[in-house]
């Protein structure tokens, strides 16, 4: 994510012919009704789970981020409320689950207190390397409010809007809710949506919109089957006010969804130039499609697999480094996963640190690399200085989950900041040639795979051939001195 700072089942198409890599990943095959009136959706989702790992399960956990916007969770600081709130007054929604069953047999099901995790009870245990079919009914509730999730006057977003299974590490991953950053973590797998909306939106989604057609029970509605394959999430955004602009690079359809914006051909070369220059310094984008999709949203902007959100309100001059920061997260993120809760840094310092690389390899915005570099240091430095005046026992250490952060800015400023000037410090010891190198194998060793910090730190030291824990622990650890 970038962040500003003020100051019933029907599947017709199915996955084959993937090869025996794919078949130990999950399917999602989701069927949603979108309601404009009720600003609800209507969900049917049956889940292929495959167990990796090499335990026995008798239970399967899933994710519901729709929750974190319900009453009683904070899903933005204060500082952020007005940008978020269309009607300058909170608004909620949820995720009502009906019904699980497990192989077409109903099945007992739990949510935990907090409203974050969905357990689903087995009827018989699950082996290593066995498949089960889980099947769910739910109702997702729209707030009001410039989110991920959500609807504002533009556009109406559902980013994180299904249940989505937890990463399993020795016992599912549970990650708590934030309102900092991205609390995300899942695994790849393949997705076959099918989206019922009125036939006055324009759709776009993650993956690629197979077809689309007119409901033959309701002729002011369409139908749009899309497919996603090896992606860690899906996520599709509804306007009546988009335009779209396409360019085809390498293959890739890019695609511009946007509205009000006399600059969208500018715009769109900003991302078929970002996805040109990470592809060659990083390795090549995997998949045949991307959409930047202007939307209703409170921060600057917002990493999906092959779509992301570019907020409607931020000024012409940050524009363009939005969708390059964005569009950077298709590979950290995206592509190479990691505990966006956990280990933030590992995809956002090295997005943060991307950005910069894009406007150092495309000079025509006049955007110097150095003067990034340079103007990040002084202001981690004003930011140290502020905040040691106000905390004595103030953490400069920034391999830490994202709520143990007190503030917006005491996040952003690690994570971002300090992340992007770590891998800066880390090029100019290594020298370019070696440096990239090792960042073009990290992206190899990695792809649709999940990485840590730990995973992160071993591989850069074995492809630089340079044991480089103590130079990460300096920096991650808050020893690395600012003078």
């Amino acid at each position: 994510m970038a962040v500003l700072l003020f100051g019933i089942f029907c599947f017709p198409i199915f996955l084959t012919g993937c090869g025996s890599e794919i078949e130990k990943e999950n399917l999602y095959e989701i069927y949603a009704v979108f309601n404009d009136e009720t600003k609800t959706l209507a969900c049917s989702q049956k889940v292929e789970y495959v167990n990796t790992s090499d335990n026995a399960l008798n239970e399967i956990c899933f994710f519901l981020y729709a929750n974190s916007f319900r009453e009683g969770q904070k899903v933005v600081s204060d500082a952020y409320f007005d940008r978020t709130y269309p009607s300058k007054q909170k608004s909620f929604g949820e995720i009502e689950i009906f019904s699980a069953k497990i192989n077409d047999i109903s099945a007992d099901f739990e949510i935990c207190e907090d409203g974050n995790i969905l357990t689903v009870k087995l009827s018989k245990i699950l082996y290593p390397n066995e498949k089960v079919e889980i099947y769910l009914e739910y109702n997702v509730k729209l707030a009001n409010i410039r989110h991920r999730l959500g609807y504002g006057n533009n556009t109406i977003n559902f980013g994180n809007f299904f249940p989505i299974i937890c990463v399993y590490e020795n016992g599912f991953v549970k990650n708590e809710f934030s309102m900092y950053g991205d609390p995300f973590y899942s695994e790849v797998s393949n997705f076959v949506v099918e989206i019922n909306y009125p036939n006055k939106f324009l759709l776009a989604s993650s993956g690629n919109i197979l077809e689309t057609k007119e409901d033959n029970e309701n002729q002011e509605r369409n139908i749009s089957v899309c497919r996603a394959e090896r992606v860690r999430d899906f996520c599709f955004v509804l306007s009546d006010r988009f335009e779209k602009r396409t360019e085809i690079v390498d293959d890739i359809e890019v695609n511009y969804y946007f509205y009000d914006d006399e600059f969208s051909n500018e715009h769109l070369k900003t991302a078929v130039k970002a996805v040109q220059t990470f592809g060659n310094l990083f390795g090549k984008y995997p998949y045949s499609q991307l959409s930047v999709v202007k939307a209703d949203f409170c921060f600057g902007g917002m990493e999906y697999p092959n779509l992301v959100l570019i907020a409607d309100d931020i000024s012409k001059d940050d524009v363009d480094y939005v969708i390059a920061h964005e569009i950077a997260h298709q590979w950290w993120y995206g592509v190479v996963g990691n505990n966006q809760f956990e280990n933030a840094w590992v995809d956002e310092g090295l997005t943060e640190f991307s950005t910069a690389l894009f406007f150092e390899n495309n000079a025509e915005y006049g955007i110097e690399y150095e003067k990034i570099m340079s103007g990040a240091t002084e202001n981690y430095k004003n930011f140290l200085r502020i905040y040691k005046e106000i905390y004595d026992d103030f953490d400069e250490s920034i391999d830490r989950n994202i709520n143990s952060f007190r503030t917006e800015p005491e996040y952003v400023n690690h994570t971002y900041t300090k992340g992007m000037l770590m891998f800066d410090s880390l090029r100019k010891m290594l020298g370019d040639r070696k440096f990239f190198k090792v960042l073009k194998e990290y992206y190899k060793d990695f792809s649709f795979e999940n990485s840590s910090s730990e995973k992160l730190v071993q591989s850069f030291s074995e492809h630089s051939h340079i044991n480089l824990e103590k130079f990460f622990e300096a920096w991650l650890k808050g020893k690395v001195v600012f003078g």
